[in-house]
């Protein structure tokens, strides 16, 4: 699994943090993908993020 995050589309609303906070954190302003996580442990939480995220900034593509 890879996952990014637009920083074009990216609203730095914070949903995707309070979805799913193992994964995601802000850093000026916009959304980014925390450092040596675990994507497979928390594949339900980034599925989430991604559908629920008003900009759909959220690209996740499985490998």
């Amino acid at each position: 699994m890879e996952i990014k995050v637009d920083k074009k589309k990216c609203l730095g609303c914070g949903l995707c943090i309070s979805l799913c906070p193992e994964v995601f954190e802000l850093q000026n302003g916009k959304s980014q993908i925390k450092a040596k996580v675990d994507l497979k442990k928390n594949k339900n939480c980034i599925e989430e993020a991604k559908e629920n995220c008003p900009a759909k900034a959220i690209i996740v593509k499985e490998k």
